[in-house]
């Protein structure tokens, strides 16, 4: 038998699916990765953020999940990529309006491919992530510590989560935000 890791998982959405509202997309996520035999740990409560980069849709609700699994990450992510299908999400436009996004933040403290490729990843400005896209798994999140979107939902679940690279919390890391940003992610 495989050894349970767990997974630290962000989901968003600003579009309305064959399944509803965002709010109720997110909630069909929860719901399908427990189907498909993860054990959800903790789930925060949803929140609503404005659309990153500013302007590019209406508002997201975004939430986040603790799960466990037997998967590798490389699995973990193709079911999440299968449960975005399924809420009719189409990736034609990097970051523009979806039904549902899920990304895979964290494993345990795993750091993928390897420590330099991540910081390569990291250390990327704004302009080049628009164009430019890893070609395998980049863990944890590249752009994690920079995503109140993101980092909100953690601290329900996960304050006390200490980024293998950083070496920061994510309290330490949410503290370490804009007052302007953290404002702008609301409970709902």
């Amino acid at each position: 038998m495989k050894r349970q890791k767990k997974f630290i998982i962000a989901f968003g959405g600003n579009a309305n699916s064959d399944l509803g509202s965002p709010d109720e997309t997110i909630l069909f996520a929860h719901k399908a990765l427990a189907a498909r035999g993860a054990v959800i740990l903790k789930e925060s409560r949803l929140f609503r953020t404005p659309a990153f980069p500013a302007g590019a849709g209406p508002d997201f609700v975004n939430s986040a999940a603790l799960i466990r699994a037997n998967h590798s990450p490389d699995d973990m992510l193709d079911l999440l990529h299968q449960i975005e299908a399924e809420s009719g999400r189409v990736r034609e436009v990097r970051w523009g309006a979806r039904t549902l996004d899920i990304d895979l933040i964290a494993q345990d403290e795993t750091v993928l491919p390897n420590e330099a490729q991540y910081r390569y990843w990291q250390s990327l400005d704004l302009s080049q992530q628009q164009v430019e896209t890893p070609g395998e798994l980049i863990l944890p999140h590249p752009r994690l510590q920079d995503r109140a979107f993101v980092l909100i939902p953690l601290l329900d679940i996960v304050p006390d989560w200490v980024h293998p690279v950083s070496g920061l919390s994510v309290a330490e890391m949410v503290a370490n935000l804009p007052k302007s940003e953290r404002e702008e992610v609301i409970a709902l």
